[in-house]
């Protein structure tokens, strides 16, 4: 199946806060081309009076008072307002997966927290099959249902629901160094960063 068919089971969220979205435009721009992607394109206008109130109330479940700022330009939100933004507009479609590419990466410490929560939220109110990268071993052994380790482009870890539960990074860390016999190193990913 081409791409451009396939890509409206597919959201994705990017690791760059400013790739998910058209600086230059309005939320509401941005939205309305999100929202494009849901059932037949036609000519007519991007944005009515229930598209409308429809994106605040998107918005509204965020509870970054972005529903306010419709005419906001993007490009003028700090980078935890966009990357939400992005996650709510990944997920206009009820995709069957949704791709997560180090979406917290790229923020401080407390935007990804927000941002997490958020996605946490969505995922479960949405019932999104999820599929999330990180480096940050913390969030892998914190959140999702599998953990999944690989190096080289080869699956080393494997870890099921039930057996998450008691990993903590220093186990995940000596458990990489077993099967793969030699010690860990990248710092990124020891301090969570």
């Amino acid at each position: 199946m081409p791409e451009h068919r396939r890509s409206r089971w597919i959201g994705r969220v990017f690791q760059d806060p400013m790739a998910g979205t058209a600086h230059a435009m309005t939320i509401e721009e941005n939205l309305a081309i999100a929202a494009a992607r849901i059932g037949r394109r036609g000519l007519g206008p991007g944005v009515n009076r229930h598209r409308r109130t429809w994106f605040k109330e998107q918005l509204a479940s965020l509870r970054l008072g972005l529903e306010d700022r419709l005419s906001a330009k993007v490009g003028l939100l700090s980078g935890g307002e966009r990357q939400a933004l992005s996650l709510l507009m990944a997920t206009f479609t009820n995709p069957s997966i949704l791709l997560l590419d180090e979406h917290t990466a790229a923020l401080d410490p407390a935007r990804a927290e927000l941002i997490i929560r958020l996605t946490e939220e969505i995922v479960r109110r949405s019932s999104l099959t999820t599929l999330m990268v990180t480096h940050n071993m913390e969030q892998a052994i914190r959140l999702g249902n599998r953990l999944i380790m690989m190096d080289k482009g080869r699956i080393v870890l494997d870890i099921a629901a039930a057996d998450k539960g008691s990993l903590t990074v220093e186990k995940l860390l000596r458990e990489f160094e077993r099967v793969r016999g030699e010690q860990f190193v990248d710092d990124r990913v020891v301090l969570g960063g």
